[in-house]
């Protein structure tokens, strides 16, 4: 058992850029492609996701300057926030993680043939928004087929979340054939976010503003163009931190480069996704029925090319530092949090139709949810890394412990229990 983790282990650590082609390719060959193109599929989707996350880390390079001025301000933080990374190393370490990853895969791929849900999920990178709350609940428990029942939960959630959004994410993005499938932003910021704007509609006054970024680039010409609009991100954010000159215009170029690049490196993927989509497409109607749909869900980041999202991206990063002094017992700085905040963006837009007003009202209130409830959660998340092969010293908390909703309801149970108890 041991032998295989580690090999499950060696192979998620390669990477999505590396662990897609693979992925992408066999699922080719398995719906019917010739192997000469699914090969070629697979290489375009990890080469666009190889440029997308060198696009981010180039946005989220851009700004350190802007979060550590942040972080230099507070003090008395007396816990480490860690980022996405640690934590899904991590929950890969748990005794059941090697078994409920296939059996996620396997009865996907039944619930698809019964018709039970068209989402075919090929994230497997993003299989730690299930591991995680899994390894909490072990952690929690000390039982090892709870924190299976609650990863494999998670695993089967996601496809129903994933099937609800399926129509407009392809529509507001252009993704046909795909969905999205990150448990954290499909079950949790986009419903939440969804009243808000069913609330927001009802709102005299407010509901009749209309802060299109498309419409804007269309009335504003060059200015409303997405490298611009970059530009002048930038320089808002390494003003209002007092960056000097240099690094204002270092900041204003890396978020310019970003807002274009990552357009263009989903495109790529795109061009590999197509052809996939269709063969799947095509097998669904051969294997399931005439009337039958697969949406292959996919990773959160092929939504972040939207001008909205960067634009909201940069203008949260100073205002979620100004909602951490509003949590009550705040105990850590969200240096990790901060780049990744961008991660959130896309489920927020796509609620408001792209409104950048109403992106930005329910991005204010999902980040302070995120800090409040990671904050809240320190013990727990301290007590999940302490059953990992990840240690670090005294407490911990990470992102996941404020948006994933597989967290939030493991921590919230475990709280009832230890007050009825």
């Amino acid at each position: 058992m041991e032998v295989v983790l580690k090999f499950f282990q060696g192979f998620i650590n390669m990477g999505a850029s590396t662990l897609l082609p693979f992925v992408i390719a066999i699922l080719g060959i398995f719906f019917g492609m010739k192997i000469g193109r699914a090969i070629k599929a697979g290489l375009l989707v990890g080469i666009g996701f190889q440029g997308l996350v060198l696009a981010v880390n180039l946005l989220i390079t851009s700004v350190t300057p802007a979060m550590q001025y942040y972080k230099d301000l507070g003090s008395g933080y007396d816990t480490l926030e860690i980022g996405f990374a640690a934590l899904g190393a991590a929950s890969w370490t748990t005794p059941f993680a090697v078994l409920v990853i296939p059996a996620i895969i396997i009865a996907n791929l039944i619930l698809v043939r019964l018709k039970v849900t068209k989402v075919l999920n090929v994230d497997i990178w993003n299989f730690m928004h299930f591991l995680v709350p899994g390894a909490l609940a072990y952690a929690l428990t000390k039982n090892a087929v709870i924190g299976f029942i609650v990863a494999f939960a998670c695993g089967m959630a996601v496809l129903f979340f994933g099937q609800w959004i399926a129509k407009p994410w392809q529509e507001f993005f252009g993704l046909e054939g795909t969905t999205c499938t990150c448990l954290c932003f499909v079950a949790w910021a986009y419903p939440i976010c969804y009243l808000l704007n069913k609330i927001i509609d009802k709102i005299p006054g407010l509901n009749k503003v209309d802060v299109d970024m498309t419409k804007i680039g269309e009335k504003l010409g060059i200015f409303g163009d997405p490298a611009v609009i970059g530009i002048f991100a930038g320089v808002f954010l390494g003003v209002i931190t007092k960056q000097s000159p240099a690094d204002i215009v270092t900041m204003a170029m890396g978020v310019a480069a970003a807002m274009v690049l990552i357009p263009r490196m989903v495109s790529i993927m795109m061009e590999g996704l197509s052809p996939l989509g269709q063969a799947a497409s095509e097998y669904a109607h051969r294997k399931v029925g005439e009337d039958a749909d697969i949406y292959i869900g996919m990773d959160i980041a092929l939504g972040l090319g939207d001008p909205a999202c960067i634009t909201c991206t940069a203008i949260m990063i100073p205002v979620t530092v100004l909602l951490v002094f509003l949590v009550p017992g705040m105990r850590f700085f969200p240096l990790s949090l901060l780049a990744e905040v961008c991660y959130m963006t896309p489920m927020v837009v796509l609620s408001s139709k792209g409104n950048l007003v109403r992106s930005l009202i329910g991005m204010t209130l999902m980040m302070y949810l995120t800090l409040f409830f990671a904050n809240m959660f320190i013990p727990e998340a301290t007590q999940m890394m302490s059953v990992t092969n990840v240690h670090f010293a005294g407490t911990v908390t990470a992102s996941h412990f404020g948006w994933n909703p597989g967290n939030l309801i493991v921590s919230f149970i475990h709280r009832i229990m230890m007050m009825i108890g």
